[in-house]
């Protein structure tokens, strides 16, 4: 019945946070645990979002992927259970506990009934809390990463990906995958996952927000229950990185028909006064569909690719404005050529009225609807806390939009979109392409 409730009710709650007031309190708990907190009693359903910072980019020395690892394991058994249990008691409370670890922090997302929240909450905690890390439950875990390194070694979008992050951060965490390599994992021990789990999930570093059926002094309650076991402090966070490129091009060859391109350089913090018109200057530029200049000019005009798009990366260590690429082996130097030409047009000239206008509208206009229920919600109030924004940002957000005007595009696009520091990494077998980079 609980399953069918489940179902029934996810279809109902998908759309009605679009449409309301986002009214954020600000929670915190008996044991000095904040939180934000949208309210919405109509739905007996609670969206629960965790963040700590620091991720994987806290992997100790020699021991890369131990975080990823041990993630992925966080819901293999906890407290007696192993991972057929845990499941099979996660599936009866109709709960849903997801985990993920990226460069910059360990997120965990849960959704659970009213009814079961105290089972649930409590089954979640054991998983942060307690992980078993039994034997059997690391070597499987270990084998389906070992295998997703395995199949990333011939995919041309993870080759280029590696390669162009390599190439820009060294030995920075920044520089490697978070998931580790086939050794790096392979040496992985349980003690290394204990210490991953320490260093990474800690209280000074979580950022929580919840969506739906709860009240602030239940949820002040639920922080407690959950999270205070953790440690009071984890591993140090990792150093600044000043990224510094030179124009040019790496080419890494692969056989394939078609060869795929990262580009890029130094971008934006996220608390950068102009970032917002940075933001908009990418939408113009290539973060706006096919209304994009570089859509329409690498795509529509000349029919050198199907997707071509560029992206602000302001990562809690260093700052990126990005773009990626892919094109037949002897039409991608064309497609360079023409993204290198309209990368110095809009650091020279800026916007039109035309395109200011348009990428305005998209990007006020999309808004709301990104909060189209709990776990949205949830996720957005715990990327605001991250980023230091207010609660207010919400309101504030799309005024601070409108209020980009050309003057600023142009004064703005001219230091964010730096044509000297452009550089491309290419893996394929491009045509008419040859690296340039340590030549």
């Amino acid at each position: 019945m609980i399953r069918r409730f489940v179902l029934a009710f996810g279809l109902v709650c998908a759309g009605f946070a679009a449409h309301a007031e986002i009214n954020i309190q600000e929670v915190t708990s008996p044991g000095g645990i904040k939180a934000w907190l949208v309210e919405e009693p109509s739905i007996p359903f609670v969206a629960l979002e965790i963040r700590f910072r620091g991720g994987a980019s806290l992997d100790a020395p020699g021991k890369r992927g131990a975080t990823n690892l041990m993630v992925g394991l966080l819901e293999e058994g906890a407290e007696g259970m192993d991972a057929r249990a845990f499941a099979q008691a996660r599936e009866e409370l109709a709960a849903e506990f997801r985990y993920n670890a990226g460069d910059d922090s360990v997120s965990i997302s849960a959704k659970f009934l009213s009814e079961t929240r105290d089972a649930a909450v409590d089954l979640l905690r054991a998983s942060l809390v307690a992980p078993s890390f039994d034997d059997d439950a690391v070597e499987r875990v270990r084998k389906q990463v070992l295998s997703g390194i395995l199949s990333d070694a011939t995919d041309p979008d993870e080759i280029v990906s590696d390669a162009f992050y390599k190439a820009i951060f060294g030995d920075h965490p920044y520089g490697s995958n978070d998931s580790g390599t086939a050794e790096s994992v392979t040496a992985l021990t349980r003690d290394d996952l204990i210490a991953a789990h320490k260093a990474a999930l800690a209280k000074d570093r979580v950022y929580v927000a919840a969506a739906g059926d709860i009240s602030a002094e239940d949820l002040g309650t639920l922080l407690d229950r959950l999270l205070s076991d953790l440690p009071e402090t984890g591993a140090p966070m990792p150093a600044y990185f000043d990224v510094k490129t030179q124009a040019g091009v790496t080419v890494v060859p692969f056989d394939t028909p078609q060869s795929v391109a990262i580009f890029g350089h130094k971008g934006m913090k996220r608390d950068d006064p102009d970032f917002f018109a940075a933001y908009v200057i990418n939408t113009i530029f290539g973060g706006g569909g096919f209304e994009a200049r570089l859509m329409n000019e690498v795509r529509e005009k000349r029919g050198l690719t199907y997707g071509v798009y560029s992206y602000l990366s302001p990562r809690d260590n260093a700052e990126l404005v990005l773009g990626r690429v892919a094109s037949a082996n002897d039409r991608i130097a064309e497609a360079i050529t023409v993204i290198r030409d309209e990368w110095t047009k809009m650091a020279t000239e800026g916007a039109t009225p035309q395109e200011l206008d348009r990428a305005k509208t998209y990007l006020t206009g999309a808004y709301p609807l990104r909060f189209d229920g709990n776990g949205p919600i949830a996720q957005i109030l715990v990327g605001m806390q991250m980023d230091g924004l207010t609660p207010d940002y919400i309101k504030t957000r799309n005024a601070q939009i409108e209020a980009v005007t050309l003057d600023d595009v142009k004064r703005v696009a001219a230091d964010l979109l730096r044509p000297e520091e452009l550089v491309f990494v290419v893996v394929g077998q491009p045509v008419g392409l040859e690296s340039t980079v340590g030549q």
